[in-house]
């Protein structure tokens, strides 16, 4: 199970531009490096990021081989009305993983 790090601010105005910051902890590998043997270790990056906002999608990005081992994702969204931020990072070999963080609007 990867580990995320997800950094939102707990409160905002509303129509506030606030940054939402995540990092994952994953082993990335691009498929291109050799094993000891000479035959290519199978490529298992992090393919998919998607991040909603109450249910709406806010942001969404492809990943590719170049993208670091631990993603780190910095993004911007306006603060409309309190509720859940929700992330979903998707892989090769069945990678999934989900986490949320509230925030309160005023």
């Amino acid at each position: 199970m990867a580990r995320a790090l997800i950094n939102v601010p707990p409160k905002a105005k509303r129509g506030e531009v606030i940054e939402i910051k995540t990092l994952i902890s994953h082993t990335m590998e691009t498929g291109f490096r050799p094993d000891n043997t000479g035959k290519p270790i199978p490529r298992d990056i992090i393919t998919d990021f998607v991040c909603k906002y109450n249910g709406q999608e806010i942001f969404r990005a492809e990943l590719f081989p170049a993208i670091a081992a631990n993603p780190f994702l910095t993004f911007f969204t306006v603060a409309t009305e309190s509720g859940t931020l929700s992330f979903e990072w998707t892989g090769d070999s069945g990678f999934s993983a989900t986490e949320s963080v509230n925030i309160s609007v005023e």
